[in-house]
């Protein structure tokens, strides 16, 4: 079926109460598996893209951005395309002739003035081309740079990294997002589904904003927690590092068990495999299994 606007999949989420699964591909079987995950579950699931794909590509967006487009052109749920955590406004630039929906504007690493006319900026010109945004205040943590300081990933649980709801409705308010990512207690890029997360403050934003909240760094969160913040108003959950160590995992363990393995076939199959069992647990989770819309 043909691309579905993010705005829209997040939008009915929220409305019933549960939350669309967003899901960072780098290669054609991240891609992929996302698809036959969401399928088998029969769960509409949004395809990101970020700007570290993006330069890991030799920083040429169309080739895994037209590769997804035709994933979601072929899949029998709803799919949409994200540009995600985009610092680069030549970046941004490109998203709407990629066929991307929505984009995530990434200046959470500056002072807050400085990430609010950014991030104004961002938006009116995404507006502008018809595409949805979504922006992050506080400090998720797992990134360095961010908060306007640079060095070493910033703690998810140090003081004043959570995000605060009445700044987060002047953000919102002032800057014209179409969505926040919000700092509850997750960190990016975790391999242990050990954090725990501030499920007061997720009430208070859902209670403040009147934009649908992101959870990003969702990888380290398990599945109680994941469930309780959906319930207490998170509508977008991004992953990416579960589908990395899925796939590497499955790898690893392949090839030491044939060590004469040179087909890459035989081993991405695997990794691709792996990768659909993850989506297929995070979606149950996040957004259940009942069959999504025929169309958009």
């Amino acid at each position: 079926m043909p691309l579905v606007p993010t705005g829209d999949l997040v939008g009915r989420a929220a409305a019933a109460r549960r939350a669309v699964a967003a899901f960072n591909v780098i290669t054609l079987e991240h891609v992929e598996a996302v698809v036959a995950g969401a399928e088998s579950v029969r769960a509409p699931v949004v395809l990101q893209v970020s700007e570290n794909a993006v330069k890991y590509r030799y920083g040429r967006l169309l080739p895994l951005a037209r590769a997804a487009v035709a994933a979601a052109e072929g899949a029998a749920v709803p799919v949409a395309l994200h540009l995600d955590h985009v610092q680069s406004d030549a970046l941004l630039r490109q998203a709407a002739d990629a066929g991307f929906g929505s984009v995530m504007y990434d200046a959470a690493r500056l002072p807050y003035e400085e990430n609010l006319a950014a991030t104004r900026a961002a938006a009116d010109w995404a507006h502008a081309q018809g595409l949805w945004i979504e922006a992050e205040l506080g400090e998720v943590g797992g990134k360095p740079g961010q908060g306007g300081r640079a060095g070493k990933p910033l703690d998810a649980h140090a003081p004043g990294a959570r995000t605060d709801p009445a700044e987060a409705r002047s953000f919102v308010a002032d800057s014209g997002v179409d969505a926040l990512a919000v700092a509850v207690g997750s960190t990016h890029a975790m391999t242990t589904r050990t954090a725990a997360l501030d499920h007061d403050l997720v009430k208070a934003l859902a209670g403040t904003l009147d934009v649908p909240l992101v959870l990003h760094g969702s990888s380290g969160v398990p599945d109680a927690e994941l469930a309780a913040a959906v319930a207490g108003g998170i509508a977008k959950v991004n992953v990416g590092t579960a589908l990395n160590a899925a796939m590497t995992g499955a790898i690893r363990e392949y090839l030491a068990a044939r060590p004469e393995a040179v087909d890459t076939r035989g081993y991405l199959t695997v990794g691709r495999q792996a990768m659909v069992r993850t989506v297929e647990e995070l979606l149950r989770v996040v957004a259940g299994s009942e069959e999504p819309p025929a169309t958009a």
